[in-house]
């Protein structure tokens, strides 16, 4: 079975896409090897236009009359904003993400002089820079919503890491590198070598080889790719199970929701929305292309994702009107281009409904999962929870008067705040503004249930 197919010119349409990107290139970062509490760090000029350059990539495929896979539902040229969901992680690497999607959406939908209005006195005003179009993007930050970093605040998560990093294969891999890593330590400036810290090595040689003329010059010349090498081998270890539902694929669990609900409204006719983003870091692309069988099929799927890599889970419907189907096309970085590949078994565009029916047993990204799944009854929201679920619960103490009436207003108040907690959590209640969550997987029952057989 061929791992990559041509990107085929096939007897079917492309109702819309659902869009994976990483972010472009940045400045160092540094995140824990045990259980990924990140640091900050900020874009670079570099990636602002490794972003902006797979925009314009994306509008020539997918927004241009002329190309076999334009979606003729959105409008080219002024951004309808129920056409397009723009979601960007807002968390571990600080504005990063979101600058990059700020970025992409102005190669995607570029500025225009019919970005104008007209106002009461007759005067037309277009927009500033020659139309800019300022793309609504929400911001999921992770203290609000777990979709896009599930991973972080999460007790077994931490635990399984710990666990790979005791496993007979990762001491194994650690023995046959360990000369390697010992040449290792001139080039770090101080940093811990050791295979359990292979991400921070790779991540400092990286953005050192590219932004550091002097390292780059005296770094011998298979180095980087080997620390590459051992990276992903970190990196897929930590950021996949085998089992679908493993603690291992978090990071693939709690996108997965987004992503299936905005392929069955895609699929939806009555549905203006066509196009999907999601901007985010390297990680969910490991769990979800172990989870679809993408990595097993072409194993060069199987580690870190490059800088403006995107993944382009295309709807189709095919001409001779069968059930739509999806396509998987992926671009690793800006000196890639897109490719077909296989996933799910099969060398052919999956059926919907099998795609469905295949990953969403294993997909969350509601509160009460994931405190549950994390073991958390703290962060993210979970704390709230974890109050009110004692405060419903109560107690069977004997109390006087006095200390009931004292009980009872703390009760209230635990009640209030923790409601309050839990409904900003899942965008139900919004202050200063913040824009409230997408519909979430399931909501139109009928329409999901569909496609679940």
């Amino acid at each position: 079975m061929a791992t990559i197919r041509p990107f085929p010119n096939s007897s079917s349409t492309v109702l819309g896409i659902v869009l994976l990107v990483r972010h472009g290139d940045r400045q160092g970062f540094y995140q824990s090897a045990t259980d990924y509490t990140p640091f900050n760090t900020a874009i670079t000029p570099l990636g602002n236009v490794q972003e902006f350059q797979l925009g314009q990539q994306l509008r020539d495929i997918y927004l241009n009359p002329s190309s076999p896979s334009f979606i003729s539902t959105v409008n080219p040229a002024v951004v309808n904003a129920a056409q397009v969901r723009i979601r960007a992680d807002g968390g571990g690497e600080g504005g990063v993400i979101f600058n990059s999607a700020v970025s992409l959406l102005q190669g995607l939908f570029p500025a225009t002089e019919n970005y104008k209005t007209t106002l009461a006195n007759g005067s037309t005003i277009t927009g500033p820079l020659g139309g800019y179009q300022a793309v609504p993007i929400e911001s999921v930050e992770p203290g609000n919503d777990v979709s896009l970093e599930g991973w972080t605040s999460c007790g077994p998560f931490a635990t399984a890491t710990n666990e790979f990093y005791k496993s007979a294969l990762f001491e194994q891999k650690a023995a046959e590198h360990a000369s390697f890593l010992n040449e290792l330590p001139r080039y770090l400036d101080g940093r811990q070598v050791s295979l359990e810290n292979m991400w921070n090595i790779f991540d400092y040689m990286n953005v050192q080889s590219i932004h550091n003329e002097t390292f780059a010059k005296n770094l011998p010349p298979t180095f980087l790719e080997q620390a590459r090498d051992l990276a992903n081998f970190h990196e897929y270890g930590v950021f996949t199970s085998a089992q679908l539902d493993g603690i291992g694929n978090i990071a693939g669990q709690t996108i997965l929701p987004s992503i299936l609900d905005g392929i069955i409204s895609i699929a939806d006719a009555q549905n203006p929305l066509k196009l999907v983003y999601q901007a985010v870091s390297y990680k969910p692309f490991i769990s979800l292309f172990n989870m679809t069988g993408a990595a097993q099929a072409s194993p060069q799927l199987a580690g870190i994702v490059n800088y403006a890599a995107a993944v382009a889970f295309e709807v189709r419907q095919s001409n001779a009107g069968d059930e739509p189907v999806i396509r998987l096309n992926f671009k690793n970085g800006t000196e890639d281009q897109f490719n077909t590949y296989n996933f799910m078994d099969s060398n052919i565009d999956v059926p919907l409904s099998a795609f469905v029916k295949a990953l969403k047993p294993a997909a969350f990204d509601d509160l009460p999962t994931w405190c549950k799944v994390c073991s958390n009854n703290q962060d993210r929201g979970c704390a709230a929870l974890a109050l009110q679920s004692t405060t419903v619960t109560g107690t069977n103490q004997r109390i006087g008067p006095i200390g009931a009436g004292f009980l009872g207003a703390g009760v209230t108040l635990a009640v209030v705040l923790a409601t309050i907690g839990v409904l900003s959590f899942f965008g139900l209640l919004a202050f200063g503004g913040r824009k409230a969550k997408a519909t979430r997987l399931g909501s139109d029952t009928d329409s999901y249930e569909k496609y679940d057989k």
